[in-house]
């Protein structure tokens, strides 16, 4: 409490005090213990009602003590199975130790592709660390805390957690499980091809070879399509040249899916001959699609539209000016007409006659009294003023499933400010969001009628999208299967379909493999009560099942994960409709958690240097105990809570007044005073 509060109470005591005596004693000489009552309670009255004036208050601390915290943070995925006593005894140790338990306040979490804190399994069929390392930091980013990573520090999908361990603020204590013992090993490592091929082609295939080990060693590598050898190389490889790359071109001779297994021999003394052989599938197909970018400009919206479409080895993508030769435009499957002006007049001529599908851009640069003139689609009011617009995703569209598309964290594109008038019937994919405002205009239209089909975009500068897309996964993925989807409605001859499917021919492994499936009714909206079946057969094994799809918001989906490898034919049928459409996928036999057999300690060892933590091995637990509990970083911190607390109750004090008021007056009353 303040001096300056002190003073004022033992002031307002003092007032008080004098009061009384000036009422009771100053001008009666009446004494006795009446009025030594009656002073008394009029003091209180007095003192009481400065008291509330004054409203001491005085300061209260409260002490609380706040531990570390120690995550335990375990593999979770297949890999670790045949390791599960050692998991489990390292872990009971720990939840064990009292002085653990004094020292920090212990969490437990497991990982595989991500962060869970669900009871173990070790049955995941990848792992990330380095994600399950970002989304504790995120948790953690304001506490003390450290890590003890049970793991055989084998990551097979995600940033490599060595490097973004060099970043990571809390301490990581790597408990290396499994087999630490370098054994001789020979591997394929990695095959890259393209997912497509076209008939009478020839298409490349890349194998990386690795080696480790103290001497020499020398293998057989084949490479078999269809069960078939069609290319074969002796590799030798050696503790110096532990990596060989081998390239060869395959016939694609015939239509359809090759399953291509490429072998290497085992070592005399290679205890891990998982890794030994890699199977993959390539498309070969007959047809490809040729599309034309057309525009005065040079900008790097036409490469990014080039790289992102060329994604897709189906497709051929020609960038060309408007005055170009009409024998390559009756070659165009489809056009882009980025930014158009009045020199495309010759191309849209051709356009009005050949009713060939197109996918116009516009921007800054385009000249709005032409295009408006040029077709009769969409019309534009231009103030000729630029603005950066943002997009916001129509989850409603049904042209195509859009689900896996998002444009959080998108960059804005620009645009010209002006009204826009579809001048016929469109499904709209993006609208536009001006400074988080959302506006009644289209960013992307796709328009569709009985002979030609349209696509529009309302901006430019759409290669930030793209980049934002690499920015956001490491990968062009979200932004190139979005615009491949379009260029594949823009080129699909048929007329609009009721039952759309969406899936991949070729799935590495089951985990991810999934058909979905679109369904509108007889007036083209989509139809969320619809009854889908689907039924896949092996085509080996003759096998098949039945799989209800399940509706996702605004699309079916079919979950293939627990179906073994394979090739599978499939349809896909809407019940009481008669409608139905069919295809051929194939499930390769993968499992990259069998890719490795040694814990990598080394790289452990790394990341524990790297963020101030140790190595420990699971046979050395009592150590790592022994160190958590001295290291002075992790001693629990004593907190104080300050708070201001008033020293008098209220209603309490009211109260004393109120009684001490009545009192007196009954007493005054009762002896005859006024």
């Amino acid at each position: 409490m303040q001096i300056q509060t002190v003073l004022l109470i033992i002031l307002a005591a003092v007032v008080a005090l004098v009061i009384v005596l000036f009422q009771y004693y100053y001008k009666t000489k009446k004494r006795g213990q009446i009025g030594y009552l009656l002073s008394f309670l009029r003091f209180l009255t007095f003192f009481g009602a400065f008291l509330l004036l004054i409203n001491p208050k005085f300061t209260k601390y409260q002490y609380t003590t706040e531990k570390a915290n120690l995550i335990l943070l375990t593999d979770n995925s297949s890999s670790m199975a045949e390791y599960e006593d050692d998991i489990r005894s390292v872990l009971d140790k720990i939840h064990g130790d009292s002085d653990i338990g004094q020292r920090f306040n212990v969490q437990s979490y497991n990982f595989g592709k991500s962060l869970s804190s669900d009871s173990l399994s070790l049955s995941e069929s990848q792992t990330n660390i380095t994600r399950a390392l970002k989304a504790l930091e995120e948790i953690y980013s304001n506490s003390n805390a450290v890590i003890a990573m049970l793991t055989d520090g084998n990551q097979t999908v995600g940033q490599d957690y060595e490097f973004y361990g060099r970043n990571q603020e809390t301490p990581i204590y790597p408990i290396a499980i499994g087999d630490t013992t370098s054994y001789e090993d020979i591997s394929i490592s990695q095959v890259n091809a393209n997912r497509y091929a076209f008939l009478k082609n020839k298409y490349p295939l890349e194998i990386f070879v690795s080696y480790s080990g103290a001497s020499q060693a020398q293998a057989q590598l084949r490479v078999l399509e269809d069960g078939e050898q069609v290319y074969q190389e002796r590799v030798s490889l050696s503790n110096s040249n532990t990596t060989k790359v081998v390239s060869t071109l395959l016939d694609a001779g015939s239509v359809g899916l090759k399953n291509i297994v490429v072998t290497i021999d085992a070592l005399a003394n290679e205890r891990n001959e998982a890794n030994n052989s890699r199977e993959l599938a390539v498309e070969v197909i007959d047809e490809k699609t040729n599309i034309s970018i057309i525009s005065n400009l040079s900008h790097p919206d036409i490469g990014a539209l080039k790289k992102a479409i060329e994604s897709n080895q189906q497709r051929s993508v020609s960038i060309m000016k408007p005055n170009t030769d009409r024998k390559k435009l009756e070659e165009t499957d489809l056009f882009i007409f980025y930014q158009p002006d009045v020199s495309f007049k010759s191309i849209y001529d051709y356009l009005s006659q050949s009713k060939t599908s197109v996918f116009t851009i516009t921007g800054s640069q385009t000249n709005w009294n032409f295009l408006n003139n040029a077709q009769n689609s969409f019309a534009k009011k231009s103030y000729e003023q630029t603005e950066e617009v943002s997009a916001t995703l129509n989850t409603g569209f049904g042209l195509f499933n859009v689900e896996d598309f998002t444009v959080t964290d998108f960059p804005p594109v620009t645009s010209n400010l002006g009204e826009i008038q579809l001048r016929v019937e469109a499904d709209i994919a993006l609208s536009q969001r001006i400074k988080g405002v959302e506006l009644n205009q289209p960013l992307l239209a796709i328009i569709n009628n009985a002979v030609q089909k349209e696509a529009v975009f309302f901006g430019e500068d759409i290669w930030k999208w793209r980049m934002q897309s690499y920015r956001s996964d490491q990968n062009f993925k979200n932004f190139d299967d979005f615009l491949g989807k379009i260029v594949l409605y823009l080129t699909s001859n048929k007329s609009r379909d009721r039952l759309t499917l969406d899936y991949e021919s070729v799935f590495t492994g089951s985990q991810d493999a999934k058909i979905s499936a679109t369904y509108f009714d007889n007036a083209f909206v989509f139809d969320s009560n619809a009854n889908i079946t689907l039924t896949i057969k092996n085509i080996e094994s003759q096998a098949s099942s039945e799989i209800p799809m399940l509706l996702k918001g605004s699309y079916y989906e079919a979950d293939l994960s627990n179906l073994i490898p394979g090739k599978y034919d499939f349809t896909v049928a809407v019940k009481s409709e008669g409608i139905s459409k069919s295809g051929r996928l194939s499930i390769l036999d993968f499992d990259i958690e069998k890719q490795f057999f040694s814990t990598d300690f080394r790289k452990l060892d790394r990341v524990a240097e790297n963020t101030g933590g140790r190595l420990f091995y699971s046979d050395d637990i009592d150590a790592m105990l022994d160190t958590l509990n001295t290291d002075q970083r992790y001693v629990p911190t004593q907190l104080s809570d300050q708070n201001i607390v008033s020293l008098i109750d209220f209603e309490v004090l009211l109260a004393i007044i109120a009684l001490a008021l009545a009192s007196e007056w009954f007493i005054r009353k009762y002896i005859g005073l006024t």
